[in-house]
């Protein structure tokens, strides 16, 4: 049983998830929206609304920590310079998941998780 286990398991190790995290973090930060799996995207929501919280931060600590997840340096400017002060004023919330249906290949229930325009 999985008592007092956050999360989803997601068929993966634990390096292998967060690296997974991490990379979907960026991406949706880069594209303002892409297309997973509903699990996915239910797990993503929560990480990146805490990168976005950090970012509205901004401070060189919050920037650090975002940098620990987020590697590439261009996407870690564009969370601090626009994302960040786009959410100044809002107590959270900043992403929305919309269902999609089955994919087509294997069924998977899929699901388009975005950055409000807000």
């Amino acid at each position: 049983m999985r008592h007092r286990h956050k999360g989803r398991q997601l068929s993966r190790t634990a390096a292998h998830r967060r690296a997974l995290l991490n990379n979907l973090a960026a991406s949706l930060f880069t594209h303002g929206g892409i297309v997973t799996t509903t699990a996915k995207a239910k797990e993503l929501r929560p990480f990146a609304e805490r990168l976005i919280t950090l970012a509205r931060r901004g401070d060189l600590h919050a920037r650090r920590q975002v940098a620990r997840r987020i590697q590439d340096r261009a996407v870690l400017g564009r969370l601090f310079s626009e994302i960040g002060p786009r959410f100044a004023t809002r107590p959270g919330g900043y992403t929305r998941i919309l269902k999609l249906g089955h994919r087509v290949g294997d069924g998977a229930e899929t699901a388009r998780i975005e950055l409000l325009p807000e």
